[in-house]
């Protein structure tokens, strides 16, 4: 997904590791901007799975985890607040 490519992380995992304050940040992000990157500050090892984890809690999709980043999606219900209007619907 290119239009991922120029966004900068908006969410950070560290010593916490995937807690409800960052799905909270996620769901928040996800909600706004539909597409989110995550940044991993620590787990580094574990980021592919905490990457599908947090796919999971936010009822979104994993778009690719590249180096630390993961990217997420998920589609607004409103019609008129999406902003990947070219993205094929599921």
């Amino acid at each position: 997904m290119r239009e991922a490519h120029s966004l900068h992380p908006t969410v950070m995992v560290g010593k916490q590791g995937v807690t409800e304050s960052v799905t909270a940040a996620v769901q928040d992000q996800l909600y706004h901007h539909e597409l989110v990157k995550i940044k991993f500050l620590e787990f580094k090892d574990e980021k592919q799975e905490l990457v599908n984890e947090l796919a999971r809690r936010t009822d979104s999709e994993r778009v690719a985890v590249i180096g630390n980043i993961g990217i997420l999606y998920r589609r607004n219900e409103d019609p008129q607040k999406r902003i990947y209007r070219g993205i094929p619907e599921a």
